[in-house]
């Protein structure tokens, strides 16, 4: 199963790149291969989590897949946890969490997937591991987008 796992230095602060990261509706504004997102419910726990179920089709060339998540949103922590529900995946995990650092955060990104079929990862496996591996980069210029170029300017 494909795994990555980066630390990201960005000039923002926790809070605001857990909201750029919480507001899945907009990813497909910006987020790479993302081609649109629904969210198809939203709850709200006794432990102050906001948990949505989320599906996100995905397109690489002429091969369109769609996917659902459940999405753990932990505001208290800056944590945010993915889950694969159904979709091209046999497994689908990943983690967002951001800690207060010198300047402004630093954005820990995980994910842990594989596809359910051979022939899918052998079209698609190449190009969606280069936009994972982007997508750190791809909030952070969604949070320059909307914050400026950073906390302390």
């Amino acid at each position: 199963m494909p795994t990555f796992r980066t630390v990201r230095r960005v000039p923002f602060t926790p809070q605001q790149m857990f909201d750029v990261v919480a507001d899945v509706e907009k990813y497909p504004q910006f987020l790479p291969l993302c081609e649109a997102l629904t969210v198809t419910a939203r709850t709200a726990t006794p432990e102050g989590l906001t948990i949505l179920t989320a599906t996100m089709v995905v397109g690489y060339r002429a091969i369109t897949e769609q996917f659902t998540t459940q999405v753990a949103l932990d505001p208290a922590d800056f944590l945010i946890r993915v889950r694969h529900r159904d979709g091209p995946f046999t497994h689908l995990e990943n983690e967002w969490r951001f800690v207060a650092a010198a300047g402004g955060s630093d954005v820990q990104f995980f994910i842990d997937y594989a596809f359910r079929s051979t022939m899918l990862q052998v079209i698609v496996g190449a190009a969606f591991d280069k936009a994972v591996r982007s997508y750190t980069e791809a909030f952070e210029a969604r949070a320059r987008g909307l914050y400026g170029p950073s906390v302390t300017a």
